[in-house]
């Protein structure tokens, strides 16, 4: 394998999200997953607390009404913010004014195309629900055949992962006020997005569940700063993840950075956007540094590109 090759393995083969796996299987390394992987031009430079952006950046993100994207609801003028609540019970991201509210939804990777709803609550009304449709949406694909021992993992690896999920989901089920105003982000890493959302991965003929992050290129130790305002609500070292920062961003918001060399912040600690929080590292479940982030709205994990400022 030459040197590019052997890069490229490194990079594309980190597991990413806690959710993307199922409980009894780990993501093999194959020189075969990075040659298939799309590969897709450079992220900017993040911005930093010192370098605002020269533009007023957009409200809302971008909208996809797919699995892994993105639904805005309007939901019409109110003295007060109403409540919102997605099919899973969870409460949605409500931003705007008294004008006009829209409903910012996650929506899963594993929705199913057709119609959807969510249940919103107006102030001293009864609870009507609000319908929309979710389209279909094609992502890359990996069929790898690979030796049978490389997908399983130990009892003693299955177990520690088992654990790890519980607390994972007691972390995105977070919730804080008050929201935010605006519901955009800036890649905490410049470098090559080297493995996509939604990603699908066939081992021997048997599917895995997606990639339900980003992955992007980068060296061992380079800075990894907060996309967004944040409050850190979780740090800790994962069988899959490796050393793991969640931040909070408020109303549902979040975001996962993985696979971390450094971890330089602590729960409970307030960011701003540009603020470091740790370097880029090969922890957890890869074989060669990059960074993965995800991010999570109403406990979907969502495509992060749509929340990037074009």
């Amino acid at each position: 394998m030459n040197p590019s090759a052997a890069r490229r393995q490194c990079l594309l083969l980190g597991l990413g999200a806690w959710a993307a796996l199922p409980a009894r299987a780990a993501e093999p390394t194959t020189a075969a997953a990075a040659a298939s992987a799309p590969v897709t031009p450079a992220l900017a430079t993040p911005a930093t607390a010192t370098q605002p952006p020269a533009t007023q950046p957009p409200a809302t993100p971008t909208q996809r009404r797919a699995p892994g994207g993105i639904a805005l609801l309007p939901l019409g003028p109110a003295a007060k913010r109403p409540q919102v609540l997605a099919v899973n019970g969870a409460r949605v991201l409500v931003i705007g004014d008294a004008a006009q509210w829209t409903a910012v939804v996650g929506i899963p990777l594993a929705a199913q195309p057709g119609p959807a709803q969510v249940t919103v609550q107006r102030p001293g009304q009864v609870a009507q629900p609000l319908s929309y449709q979710i389209k279909a949406h094609t992502y890359a694909e990996q069929r790898l055949q690979v030796a049978p021992g490389q997908v399983q993992l130990s009892p003693e690896n299955l177990a520690r992962h088992e654990r790890e999920r519980v607390r994972q989901a007691e972390v995105i089920a977070t919730f804080s006020e008050p929201m935010p105003e605006r519901v955009f982000m800036r890649a905490p890493v410049a470098g090559r997005q080297s493995s996509s959302f939604g990603l699908r991965r066939f081992f021997n003929g048997q599917p895995r569940s997606p990639h339900s992050g980003m992955d992007i290129a980068a060296g061992t130790g380079t800075p990894v700063l907060a996309p967004a305002a944040a409050r850190v609500i979780d740090t800790g070292d994962y069988f899959f993840n490796g050393n793991t920062v969640w931040l909070d961003h408020g109303g549902g918001w979040l975001s996962m950075l993985c696979h971390l060399s450094e971890i330089d912040v602590k729960p409970g600690d307030s960011l701003h956007a540009g603020d470091r929080l740790g370097a880029v590292g090969a922890t957890g479940r890869v074989t060669g540094p990059h960074l993965h982030w995800s991010v999570s709205l109403n406990r979907a994990m969502v495509d992060p590109v749509l929340l990037l400022i074009p």
